[in-house]
């Protein structure tokens, strides 16, 4: 699951790594227009791979009913049930599952089973150019992030920040990725009645939607892995980390000039990130003001996005508008 993430980089103390495999020739691109994949329909077949950790059987078998519901056949990738420690299965092998699925031409998009930790490991080992010939969705979040990120930086191809194979699919869920993989268009992301959002600074602001898992976005920080940040709508979100945590991970991205490049900025939910002595501790409500209001862009928290049951399916490298006052995010 998911959360075994954060436990693992507890553990182990690790980092994103994947400077110290073998280097790439390939650089970062920087076509004009974002490549959208082709959209989803009923009868296609998607690949399910696992590029990050492990999972038990058990946890991604109700995916395949999901998948099914949804009209898609499914292709698991060779090494999906291999497992290498904390991983699922050795380096090289979760990156062959990923150049396998894009160079597949019976796949029209592929799904992650598991998050954890393990893709900034492999970004060294994907071969971009066949990824870049090969347009197709590639979905997931927390650790996969990395992927999405670093495969839309160096191709320009939208991925998209969205329920990975274990995650709950529910009703809410299966809705937002039927409207953005199948339908597309304009489409409104806006939070549920039971989940209020805390304006941080009003207004409204277009750009490209960029994010992902924020502990993993400031390991990213100094790799060739990251897209460019100028007039883009940074989305965050995060899982098992305290508020000085996140108050240093924002830290990260100021001191790195990231923060005073975007136009927008969306914190979703921080799940299981309560302090440890509340009392001794700014609340995230404090440090995002203390991180955010001072750009005087629009900024909002609470945006259905990260380790929840219910969460939205975000484009990454799309045109948005956002609006800070009502919380929504308008794909154009």
């Amino acid at each position: 699951m998911t959360l075994r993430r954060r436990a693992l980089l507890r553990t182990f103390g690790l980092t994103a790594i994947g400077t110290q495999l073998l280097p790439i020739a390939q650089t970062n691109l920087s076509p004009k227009t974002a490549i959208e994949p082709r959209r989803l329909q009923a009868g296609d077949t998607v690949a399910l791979i696992n590029p990050a950790a492990f999972n038990y059987e058990k946890e991604v078998q109700p995916f395949f009913k999901v998948l099914d519901n949804l009209g898609l056949k499914v292709k698991l990738g060779e090494h999906f049930y291999d497992r290498y420690g904390y991983l699922a299965g050795k380096d090289a092998d979760r990156a062959a599952d990923v150049n396998a699925a894009f160079a597949d031409d019976s796949v029209r998009a592929i799904f992650t089973g598991m998050g954890g930790w393990g893709c900034a490991r492999i970004l060294p080992l994907l071969d971009y150019n066949i990824i870049r010939n090969n347009p197709k969705i590639m979905m997931g979040f927390s650790d996969i992030t990395a992927l999405l990120l670093a495969i839309y930086a160096k191709t320009n191809i939208v991925t998209f920040h969205g329920p990975l194979g274990a995650s709950s699919w529910s009703p809410f869920t299966v809705d937002y990725v039927k409207k953005v993989l199948f339908e597309g268009g304009s489409v409104t992301l806006q939070n549920s009645k039971s989940l209020q959002v805390e304006t941080i600074w009003r207004g409204t602001a277009r750009g490209k939607l960029i994010g992902g898992n924020l502990s993993v976005i400031a390991a990213m920080v100094g790799s060739a892995y990251l897209p460019t940040w100028e007039n883009s709508i940074l989305f965050v979100e995060e899982v098992g980390e305290e508020v000085y945590r996140i108050d240093r991970m924002l830290t990260q991205l100021k001191l790195a000039g990231i923060l005073d490049k975007i136009s927008g900025f969306i914190f979703g939910q921080c799940t299981k990130c309560e302090a440890e002595k509340p009392q001794e501790s700014l609340s995230l409500p404090q440090v995002l003001s203390d991180q955010i209001r001072p750009l005087k862009i629009p900024a909002w928290y609470g945006s259905m996005v990260g380790h929840i049951r219910e969460q939205f399916t975000l484009p990454i490298g799309k045109q948005v508008e956002i609006d800070s006052n009502s919380g929504t995010i308008r794909l154009l």
